[in-house]
């Protein structure tokens, strides 16, 4: 039972990710409704609407038609003449910022309502065409469904403006950058507040003669279900280390995991679905994640093609600000049962294999630029300020700013442009 709830969660989480999910969804709502509304016209909405408000009805089925027929083609072109923007704005962004966002856009959760409203009216106003059949009796149209198909093409147009302003607000790389650190940053909050302390760490400190538990399939570690590894754990009487962070592209038979004693193939199957694999990353999943793409979008504003420093520096702003929750959640992450005893231990991105990485590809493109090293010397002091969950975080900390200034020597000619940025780094 408790496998087939673990699958069930990891394949909703894979499902409600898909750009296609949705717009799915709410078709399928349309074509229900469509059949509701033919039911209802078959029970004689239209005949005591008719009786009662002749208003609201429309009565001629030539009208009907027609005005069916007139929305079915006009949302039609109207969703041509949508994506067809989008996917000319996509381009653009891949181009100017990063193709590493296009997947975050292109699942903009907004977007795919309008899209799937588009779509549920265009089934529902077919579903009404076909039920109209020539006859001369008034109360035998389906009157009150046209008019709701009326109604409903109205909203398509105020989701069309919606969608033209939601759209045009997004591509923007302000509500880009904006958009990914939140995201980074609720991800590591609720890592942060959700992480256990645990004092007894001496059981996992050696873990390379453990059993080794090989992945059956490839692709991006994005979700793990904790809960069902700790109720196997209990139940196997056994400890796990995972030695896969999340986000790390796996390869068939590699290995994920160590056991600290042999579990049958039950247990095996078990365990294995317990991890969620995906083709693409997730920013909810995966905090990394956010840092990546918001340093290749500095990387790409600094480049010669783009030349835009000034959404390099903001990318830095929020970088800096982000280190600044990092700092605040362990390198060590581990799970407990009720009883407070470590049975899980995540691997996780250290704080200094993170900084080093991002700060290192930040210096290759910025240590010719006097402004960006001052920006980046500015990032690192203010990081030296802040509270620290992490040992020997301000050590990394200064080591990276000392390599600044190995760049800032050999790439900064002007000799008082370097002496300002010695004399920020040393103050």
């Amino acid at each position: 039972m408790n496998t087939i709830y673990t699958k069930i969660k990891l394949f909703y989480s894979q499902i409600t990710g898909n750009i296609a999910f949705y717009p799915s969804l709410i078709a399928f709502i349309g074509i229900i409704f469509g059949f509701i509304m033919g039911y209802a016209e078959d029970r004689g909405i239209s005949k005591y609407l008719i009786e009662h408000a002749p208003r609201l009805v429309i009565n001629d089925a030539d009208t009907a038609r027609v005005l069916l027929s007139t929305f079915i083609g006009g949302i039609f072109t109207l969703m041509v003449f949508s994506f067809s923007m989008v996917m000319l704005l996509l381009n653009q962004a891949s181009n100017n910022y990063s193709p590493r966002i296009l997947p975050g856009l292109i699942s903009n959760k907004k977007h795919q309502y309008v899209l799937g409203f588009f779509i549920a009216t265009i089934i529902y106003c077919i579903i009404i065409l076909l039920s109209i059949e020539p006859t001369d009796d008034k109360y035998q149209l389906p009157g009150f469904a046209v008019l709701i198909g009326i109604i409903l093409g109205i909203h398509v147009l105020a989701a069309f403006i919606y969608f033209i302003h939601s759209i045009s607000q997004s591509i923007q790389i302000n509500n880009i950058t904006d958009n990914i650190y939140r995201v980074a940053k609720n991800r590591l909050q609720s890592l942060t507040e959700k992480e256990s302390k645990v004092k007894s760490e001496d059981t996992f400190e050696d873990t390379t003669s453990w059993n080794s538990f090989n992945t059956k399939q490839s692709g991006h570690l994005n979700d793990i279900a904790l809960d069902s590894i700790v109720d196997l754990c209990e139940e196997a009487d056994c400890k796990i280390d995972i030695i896969v962070a999340k986000g790390t592209f796996i390869l068939v038979e590699s290995p994920i995991a160590r056991i600290n004693k042999e579990l049958n193939e039950e247990q095996q199957n078990k365990l294995h679905t317990c991890f969620g694999f995906s083709r693409s990353e997730i920013v909810q999943n995966n905090y990394v994640l956010g840092f990546k793409q918001l340093t290749e979008i500095a990387l790409k504003a600094m480049s010669p093609g783009i030349n835009d420093p000034g959404t390099a520096i903001t990318c830095i702003d929020y970088l800096t600000e982000l280190f600044t929750y990092r700092l605040k959640k362990s390198d060590k992450s581990y799970i407990t049962n009720d009883d407070d005893e470590a049975l899980v231990r995540l691997k996780t991105i250290d704080f200094s294999e993170l900084s080093y990485f991002i700060y290192a590809s930040l210096r290759q493109y910025c240590k010719h630029d006097f402004i960006m090293m001052i920006k980046l010397v500015t990032s690192l002091k203010f990081l030296l300020r802040v509270p620290s969950d992490i040992e020997n975080s301000q050590e990394h900390i200064k080591h990276q700013i000392k390599l600044l200034l190995d760049d800032a020597e050999k790439n900064i000619t002007n000799e008082e442009d370097l002496k300002k940025v010695k004399s920020l780094a040393e103050g």
